[in-house]
């Protein structure tokens, strides 16, 4: 019985890799969320739920990540790149809006769109007095007045969810046998429902979709929603339960896609204990990745908490990490943004903590993701820029189709180069050669021959420049959006490209070629003025903004380092400039991506604060970015409510900034703590180089650094100790200008201590 199954889980524990207990770091209440992006989240990559109480009903939303209205969009095929140029020059830029941008807010679709709702009436039961969401073990428990519970999961492997009603007074004491009879709540597609006026940035109604009236057919024991989507599409939810005694009932539905849905026969929940324990197994390894142990409480749950989401969202096979992934705003309205896939930063940030955090499989679905749509997205590049190459959408659907939007930034003319950084660090943090012949390199390739055809030679200063740049996302989408010099934004993002296309055609051929060499020689410096980076030549920052895209070249892509005398003046500068800017215009990301930025410039306690302040005013109860400040305005003009999934982990990648950073092959231990924190430690965070890394710190010292080397390689470690000694004797080290080199086999593994041996 399921009942049985949920035993186990005080049987199961994890590996002493983790420091302490993840549970610690839970969400617990006393009641159920009145709204959904409050609600308490679960997943598995493919399918999410969200738990919280709607009126006096317990709802459950249920999601799936490729759960899209993939219609094209009308219109935007039509536009082309030269038109565009030739009418930013005549100075006629609404001409322009009417083809890029206007279908975007237009029409309702394409767009991401919500599944359904289960609801069970549990009034009788009394008021909750217990909602637990336990990330350790990826299960939701709430219990009742009346002594009942109900525990639900998604999963982690297997595209199921499953919920338990237990210590119910059985049927001689009064239950209502109906009672608990889950109704499944289909989406207000057919309806003149308005949606819900909730301040969160939300679309239109769902009825502006225009689907015909789903199917709902009932049995005894199960639901089934049969809902027509669009051009002959449709998708299913199927839900199946069972009384397995006079206490306790269980069930489980799923979700598919142009086809029927199928569950298993729901009496193997009687005989297979296997359910819950593959379950908790992979959560079990999930966690034992890595682990990370700060003194500050707020910042540590707020961590775990963004793992956990993590953990919830990305697998190696599924879509990439959208606006809002597996929770879809369930309020009868379009999600915020069309819940669509934005990578203008959103897809981007959205990764960052997965590879320091050990989790290369999970990080792998958005490269995975971008091989699979790079046809379309080189088709979108021959129609839209009329050259050959590969370049990507900045804001597309599931498939990878353009959708419009801002086209300085929907359509910008560098966003391949900031996703091909990530097939990039996929492969410097594994140094997995397969993946860097069949999958890294081709990709680059790819995107250089765009590059060599888009970039132009600029006859005065004999260097290269892009026909116009932007940055996103200064000045919205105003004709003075486009920018015909080089912004630092994309200059940076082709700069990046070029030195990391550099190394992997060294690595590959043990040479560089003259063309690569060429453009970065042929690149300009980045621009500055006495304001640190600017926008672009002549256009310093000169008002508070929410996005840090003049600011690339510091983080993440590493172009500028604190570690040279000459950069230091310039990030020094840009620093001092975004505080007199003040953050009046920043939205909860900024914080979390200004936490990097900090971090990665050895400012810890600019750090710490930027990450106190993401989670204290730009967070729901649940852990989600809200976007806005959710106290008033304390730190930002933006006090909305849209729920987006990038700044949370962000945040997560802050916290890892501060602990490890192994930019330029150099590993650096704890570079970024505030003075505060006196004990900190680490398991297994992942580095540069496939190097594990485990650290401790004791009383506001270094004490210990153990490093695995997974696939062999030449150790960089910047000397975390004034003297150190090995657990090993005899082992042969050089030390150049503070960096310990040490060559390292393949899976071997060292230790060092502060002191002497």
């Amino acid at each position: 019985m399921l009942k049985i199954f949920f035993s186990i889980l005080f049987c199961l524990s994890l590996n002493a890799v983790v420091s302490q207990s993840i549970s610690e770091n839970s969400l617990v209440f006393t009641k159920l969320a009145s709204r959904w992006d409050e609600a308490m989240p679960l997943g598995n990559g493919w399918l999410g739920e969200l738990v919280w109480q709607n009126k006096n009903n317990v709802r459950i939303s249920l999601d799936r990540i490729d759960l899209w209205d993939d219609r094209p969009m009308p219109e935007i095929d039509q536009l082309k790149f030269k038109w565009v140029v030739q009418q930013v020059q005549k100075n006629k830029y609404d001409t322009v809006q009417k083809l890029g941008d206007d279908p975007y807010d237009k029409y309702p679709a394409p767009s991401k769109i919500p599944a359904a709702a289960l609801e069970f009436n549990c009034s009788s039961f009394g008021k909750v007095i217990f909602n637990e969401l336990d990330i350790q073990k990826a299960i939701c428990k709430v219990k009742f007045e009346n002594g009942a519970s109900l525990t639900t999961f998604v999963h982690a492997t297997q595209e199921i969810g499953y919920f338990e009603f237990d210590n119910l007074p059985n049927s001689r004491e009064g239950i209502n046998e109906d009672a608990l009879i889950p109704e499944l709540i289909a989406p207000p597609y057919n309806t003149t429902f308005a949606g819900l006026d909730d301040n969160s940035h939300s679309g239109e109604g769902l009825q502006t979709l225009h689907y015909k009236e789903g199917n709902i057919l009932k049995t005894s024991h199960s639901v089934r929603y049969h809902q027509p989507t669009w051009g002959g599409n449709y998708y299913e939810v199927l839900v199946n339960w069972k009384r397995i005694s006079a206490t306790s009932i269980i069930g489980e539905w799923t979700i598919s896609i142009n086809k029927k849905a199928i569950l298993p026969s729901i009496n193997r929940i009687n005989s297979s204990k296997s359910v819950l324990a593959s379950h908790l197994l992979w959560w079990r390894n999930f966690w034992n990745r890595s682990s990370v142990n700060i003194p500050d409480s707020q910042l540590q749950k707020q961590y775990y908490l963004e793992m956990y989401k993590l953990g919830c969202v990305a697998r190696n096979n599924t879509p990439p990490i959208s606006l809002q992934a597996i929770w879809t705003a369930d309020n009868g309205n379009l999600p915020p943004w069309k819940g669509d896939i934005h990578n203008d930063l959103n897809t981007e940030l959205s990764y960052w903590p997965l590879y320091t955090a050990n989790h290369l499989e999970e990080a792998a679905s958005f490269t995975n993701w971008l091989w699979k749509v790079k046809d379309q997205n080189k088709k979108w590049t021959k129609n839209y820029f009329g050259i050959d190459g590969l370049n990507v959408p900045g804001v597309t659907t599931i498939s990878g189709k353009e959708m419009g939007g801002w086209i300085q930034y929907s359509m910008s003319l560098t966003t391949a180069a900031w996703l091909s950084h990530h097939f990039y660090q996929q492969w410097k943090y594994s140094m997995d050669k397969k993946f860097l012949l069949e999958k890294c390199k081709p990709y680059f390739d790819e995107v250089n021959e765009y590059f060599q055809k888009i970039l132009i030679l600029d006859p005065e200063t004999k260097k290269y420049k892009l026909p116009l740049s932007s940055s996103p996302e200064i000045n919205d989408n105003d004709i003075t959006a486009w920018f015909h010099q080089w912004t630092n934004y994309d200059l940076s993002l082709v700069k990046s490209f070029y030195n990391e296309y550099a190394e992997i055609i060294k690595t590959v051929s043990g040479k560089q070629t003259l063309q690569v060499e060429r453009m970065q020689n042929l690149l300009p410096a980045l621009n500055t003025d006495s304001s640190g980076l600017t926008i672009s030549p002549g256009f310093p920052l000169e008002y508070s903004h929410r996005h840090m895209s003049p600011y690339m070249g510091i983080y993440p892509l590493d172009l500028l380092s604190v570690d040279n005398a000459g950069d230091n003046i310039i990030i020094d500068k840009s620093l001092q400039h975004i505080q007199q800017e003040g953050t009046r215009a920043w939205c909860g990301y900024s914080f979390s991506w200004m936490a990097n930025i900090y971090a990665r410039t050895k400012h810890a306690d600019s750090a710490e604060k930027m990450l106190t302040i993401f989670a204290s005013n730009f967070c729901s109860s649940n852990s989600f970015h809200l976007n806005g400040d959710q106290k008033g305005g304390q730190y930002s003009g933006f006090t909305y409510r849209p729920f987006t999934l990038e700044g949370n982990f962000a945040f997560a990648q802050g916290i890892q900034e501060m602990l490890l950073q192994s930019h330029g092959d150099v590993i650096q231990i704890f570079p970024a703590v505030p003075k505060s924190w006196k004990n900190i430690s680490f398991t297994n965070l992942r580095a540069e180089g496939a190097f594990l890394i485990s650290a401790k710190q004791e009383n506001g010292v270094p004490t210990e650094v153990k490093i695995e080397a997974e696939k062999g390689g030449l150790l960089q470690l910047k000397q975390p100790f004034k003297t150190f000694y090995f657990d090993a004797k005899n082992k042969k080290y050089l030390m150049k200008n503070d960096i310990l080199l040490i060559e390292m086999k393949r899976g071997e593994e060292i230790i060092l201590k502060n002191g002497f041996e």
